[in-house]
């Protein structure tokens, strides 16, 4: 469907839980968060619910996210109930590998095309830092059993930090040469934590300069849905590719909502907001009502976000909201 900027919305990106097995210091704070009671969380059939409903309005997309989405009881089956949908032509999963070394052939066995992998650092010690106790050898293994598993695309999402891990740039390089691995670097957005050291933002310029990439041409052959922008230099397995959230914007051409845990609809990641369809889920209205609901909310998405001069301003932290 579109929204009223004439943008074509098809693509759902689905949180099915905030909690985590890692504590990354961009994505919330030290002592962590407070962690939703079971039955604010949306049941596996309300979100199945809601996506049958959003393929009758054109939704073709489903991104599964958290949290970890690894993490919560049942997400084989959920996963394969989703595949199985009727207009279900592209179902992906956001993860941080820790879980995927024992589970990366069932997620495909489940029908899950392709994956993406959080991974900031390959260096032992920044990344057990970092996570505040992971273990990076796991998440390593994780994306080759990805691979083995036929996952494809497999990409890999850096979150590029000055004085954090811009000197590891050509190692994720070295990564994407040898190997048919995506790896995505992409800027800083001031959520949450991260919202209070913009001094650490890095543009793609900054990051194409680094790596001598400012002059490649881009490749449109990556399947996706969302904004990257590929380069595949010569004799490379896999590709490079930029996410510019801040630099370059790209709200114009924005194709996703994104509905929480809790269960609220929220047509932009940096607004706060929502629509509750939670209660709406329960409150015995027909499929019919939903889907209106749903279209509204849709049409009503923000022309563009704030980001560039703007904090976060809202009472979660992306754990909770879903990346």
């Amino acid at each position: 469907m579109q929204d009223q900027y004439l943008r074509r919305i098809e693509y759902l990106r689905i949180s099915i839980t905030d909690r985590c097995n890692l504590r990354c210091q961009y994505c919330m704070p030290a002592e962590g968060v407070q962690w939703l009671p079971h039955d604010s969380i949306l049941s596996f059939e309300e979100i199945l619910r809601l996506m049958r409903i959003s393929t009758q309005l054109g939704f073709r997309r489903f991104r599964v996210t958290g949290g970890e989405p690894l993490v919560r009881k049942g997400i084989l089956g959920f996963l394969r109930e989703s595949a199985q949908l009727p207009g279900v032509d592209d179902l992906m999963l956001t993860t941080n590998g820790l879980l995927l070394p024992e589970m990366a052939f069932d997620i495909k066995s489940a029908g899950v095309q392709r994956i993406n992998i959080s991974l900031d650092t390959m260096d032992r010690d920044r990344f057990y830092e970092n996570t505040r106790g992971g273990d990076v050898s796991k998440v390593i293994q994780g994306i080759f059993r990805s691979l083995e598993a036929g996952l494809n695309p497999v990409k890999i999402n850096v979150v590029v930090v000055r004085g954090f891990n811009t000197d590891e740039l050509p190692s994720f390089l070295t990564l994407a040469k040898e190997y048919p691995l995506h790896v995505r670097f992409i800027e800083l957005m001031p959520i949450g934590v991260s919202s209070e050291h913009r001094s650490d933002f890095v543009s793609i310029q900054e990051m194409k300069e680094l790596l001598g990439l400012e002059d490649d041409i881009p490749i449109k052959d990556i399947p996706g849905g969302g904004p990257a922008e590929y380069f595949r230099p010569n004799g490379y397995k896999g590709s490079i590719g930029f996410i510019s959230a801040l630099s370059r914007h790209f709200c114009n051409t924005c194709n996703r909502v994104r509905l929480t845990a809790d269960g609220k609809l929220r047509p932009c990641l940096h607004s706060k907001h929502e629509v509750d369809f939670r209660e709406v889920l329960r409150s015995g209205i027909s499929d019919q009502e939903v889907m209106k609901l749903f279209a509204q909310a849709v049409w009503h998405k923000p022309a563009e976000h704030h980001m560039n001069n703007e904090a976060w301003q809202d009472t979660r932290v992306m754990s909770q909201i879903g990346g």
